[in-house]
């Protein structure tokens, strides 16, 4: 009887995630991988790197998330002149208060999207970084807590290297997740051209979820049982990336972790409360392929991390 009552449950976090998904695929035409992956990664508390060219939707995919979620939603658009007060908040003085108040910056809120985040300043890179590590910011002594969920969505474009400070390999290992937006197929930009008034019209969206649920599916996603065969699988996974003989740097133990938590959210999508290696293999490009550094023989024959990730899911021993 336990175990009965307890897929019932499973089945009911299940169906809201996947009530979420399709009610955001009203807007989004395709791209319920990705999809997962984002949600995988806010119910893994972990923060989200979007990598795509100019108008395949990055913007709007976050829009819809946050609304369908029925949190709070803010976008910053990266500049090289942007300043940490600019996303943290400043300390101004009030003179009829005659004392100094913080007025909080567009960080105090559920998802913040950081539009191509590689052209703000490392010193504001470093900032934000800070925050989504600690989920707190401290001025002038003070430290305010972020609101929670509290997910970074911060994008960059893969073509274009004028004018931006790329991230240093530390600061992209922080992201949990790098998700690639890449083009639509034919039949989807077809779609996208029928309805094309209805997708960008955003007014007619409405909330199916609240920050209760989200808190709520959060919290089971942390219950998701992980074997110690598949603990074991996750670490060979992680250490052949380090072996590999065209990587010059493999994943740290934060690729281990990304892939034990992603794991366990797309377990609960698939409505188990236990992950198997069909999980880890869903996941691993978004855990791991900005965690490696290729070798410059690698890069000259055009070898990218997704396909030393490719070898490796093909050579470790599945448990």
């Amino acid at each position: 009887m336990a175990e009965g009552n307890r897929k019932i449950k499973i089945e009911r976090y299940t169906a809201l995630i996947d009530r979420a998904i399709r009610n955001i695929q009203v807007k989004i035409v395709g791209k319920r991988r990705e999809l997962e992956l984002i949600l995988a990664t806010l119910f893994a508390e972990g923060h989200v790197l979007l990598e795509g060219v100019p108008g395949v939707a990055k913007t709007l995919i976050a829009k819809c998330i946050a609304t369908t979620l029925g949190l709070e939603f803010k976008r910053i658009q990266a500049t090289p002149d942007m300043l940490p007060s600019d996303i943290i908040g400043v300390q101004i003085f009030d003179p009829r208060e005659a004392k100094f108040i913080f007025r909080r910056g567009p960080i105090f809120t559920n998802i913040l999207f950081v539009d191509e985040i590689n052209r703000a300043p490392p010193k504001t890179q470093s900032a934000l970084l800070e925050a989504m590590q600690e989920r707190q910011v401290t001025v002038e002594g003070t430290t305010y807590k972020l609101p929670q969920p509290f997910l970074v969505i911060a994008t960059m474009n893969p073509i274009e290297i004028e004018g931006t400070f790329p991230l240093s390999e530390a600061q992209i290992d922080r992201f949990l997740s790098k998700i690639t937006i890449g083009y639509p197929t034919i039949e989807e930009t077809v779609e996208v051209l029928g309805k094309l008034h209805e997708i960008t019209q955003l007014d007619d969206l409405k909330p199916v979820l609240n920050r209760d649920d989200v808190a709520m599916l959060i919290d089971i996603t942390k219950q998701v049982y992980v074997d110690e065969n598949i603990r074991k699988y996750i670490a060979a996974i992680v250490e052949a990336t380090r072996t590999h003989h065209m990587v010059k740097l493999g994943a740290s133990p934060r690729g281990a972790i990304a892939l034990y938590m992603l794991s366990k959210s797309i377990a609960l999508m698939r409505g188990r409360d236990y992950v198997t290696p069909d999980d880890i293999k869903y996941v691993a490009h978004a855990a791991l392929t900005h965690r490696i550094i290729v070798k410059s023989e690698a890069k000259i024959s055009r070898i990218q991390p997704q396909d030393i990730i490719d070898d490796i899911m093909e050579k470790v021993d599945i448990p």
